[in-house]
């Protein structure tokens, strides 16, 4: 684990610190230790210890904004629970990709910690490879388009829960996203699964249906708006959608309800995106193992 732990450690030092950021990070900390001064604040241990621990997450986080970084200091609501530790950028004719590599930070569960950030910097790095080589090959075809978008988004961060989601945008004439979320329950320090909700796997028809009567209603009210399942008429083929996986992708929003998502084309045209089904829980309560994360 030491190893693993050196190897991020390598990965956040290596990002490189924009000048811009720079002079923003000793502006802060000159006002803000200016103002300590005037106050005489009791926390005389951030000047050896907590200023040092800011700098380095505001210097690997050169995604977000300053405020975003100092909002750890004590006194400030909220405290960090994501830094972007590595860019990979591409800008060259026809072929361009931003991606970005997330952190969760601030767990107590620290090998829990380390094995999402792993999994980031692994997911993202073996993105970047297959982009590199993608760039290769139509170069030896004659040329062409490409392009790769990645970022997070944290959906949900409140007492219990922590929720973040990973997008991936492909471009190559039309484009497809995919989605996924890691979410995380805040007091037990685990990663929660889909399954471990339900005491067995009924919910998988019990959500599917929910999820068709939804689409039906939304397709009634708004013409425009466009599923492909069985019930609205189609022919049946291998993109309906009649039921949801077992580890679909998910995420607990603010309102302690489940929300599940599809992937752009996975259950509509590529116009829809990617979409998401709140589940009332009246539908799902009787499957439910304990109303501790959905209520």
């Amino acid at each position: 684990m030491v190893d693993h732990l050196k190897d991020l450690h390598k990965e956040y030092s290596e990002v490189p610190i924009p000048e811009q950021l720079d002079l923003m990070v000793n502006r802060s900390l000159k006002q803000s230790l200016k103002e300590r001064r005037k106050k005489r604040l009791k926390y005389k241990w951030f000047a050896s210890m907590g200023v040092a621990a800011i700098v380095f997450l505001i210097a690997i986080n050169t995604s977000t904004t300053v405020a975003s970084a100092l909002s750890s200091i004590p006194g400030v609501d909220r405290l960090i629970k994501v830094l972007t530790i590595k860019e990979y950028i591409v800008a060259e004719e026809n072929y361009d990709a931003n991606i970005k590599v997330p952190a969760v930070t601030n767990m107590e569960n620290k090998e829990l910690e380390l094995g999402l950030n792993n999994k980031y910097l692994s997911e993202n790095k073996a993105l970047y490879d297959k982009f590199q080589a993608e760039i290769a090959e139509l170069k030896k075809q004659g040329g062409g388009h490409l392009g790769l978008d990645t970022g997070y988004e944290v959906k949900t961060d409140n007492d219990r829960i922590f929720s973040i989601g990973r997008y991936v945008v492909e471009t190559s004439g039309s484009s497809s996203e995919e989605v996924n979320f890691d979410t995380i329950d805040k007091v037990n320090q685990i990663l929660i699964t889909l399954p471990m909700l339900f005491k067995d796997e009924q919910y998988i028809e019990r959500i599917s249906q929910n999820i068709k009567e939804q689409m039906i209603a939304q397709m009634k009210a708004d013409p425009d708006i466009v599923y492909w399942i069985p019930e609205n008429g189609d022919e049946v083929s291998t993109d309906m959608f009649t039921s949801i996986s077992k580890d679909q992708s998910f995420f607990i929003n603010n309102d302690d309800k489940l929300v599940i998502v599809f992937n752009k084309y996975d259950v509509a045209p590529g116009a829809m995106g990617s979409v998401e089904f709140v589940i009332p829980t009246e539908a799902i309560a009787g499957d439910l193992v304990s109303q501790k994360y959905i209520q």
